[in-house]
């Protein structure tokens, strides 16, 4: 089968194309085959009675509870102060445009609605902001739970 050389130009860029889904595709279907075989490890030492520790694998056991942390303690504070900003420029945007085009009474009653809205936002950012851990749940959580773990022996 000749190719004909108008359609080089063409192919170089969908066989990389389709080179690049296939490496995604590979390396997707590697890593759960990895993460599956790691599932199965640990249910076979929860079934022999055995433990499975943190220690095993310490970066992924970090990675999971940054994750977990993460998904614990989201900050809306950040997302709310982002919008109620953005309202607010909008209603001094709409504010000014309506000042111009000759109605300023009528600007400043719909863009300081939205003014007060995202005003409103942003004192609500205000109350999701975190809270400071205080000393007395830092001393409950040092204490509690398993003693650290020993470095290993040097022999």
């Amino acid at each position: 089968m000749d190719i004909p050389v108008v359609a080089w130009p063409f192919l170089i860029p969908i066989i990389a194309i389709i080179g690049a889904f296939t490496v995604g595709i590979v390396s997707t279907i590697s890593r759960a085959r990895v993460r599956e075989l790691e599932i199965r490890e640990r249910i076979a030492m929860i079934e022999r009675g055995l433990v499975p520790s943190p220690e095993a694998d310490p970066n992924g056991f970090e990675r999971r509870m940054y994750r977990m942390d993460r998904l614990q303690h989201r900050h809306a504070g950040s997302r709310f102060r982002a919008g109620g900003i953005m309202v607010m420029s909008v209603g001094f945007g709409l504010m000014t445009l309506l000042w111009f085009v000759g109605a300023p009474r009528e600007g400043v009653g719909v863009g300081g609605f939205l003014v007060i809205i995202g005003l409103g936002l942003l004192v609500n950012s205000l109350f999701n902001a975190p809270q400071p851990a205080s000393a007395s749940s830092q001393r409950q959580d040092t204490t509690s739970g398993p003693p650290p773990a020993l470095p290993p022996s040097q022999s």
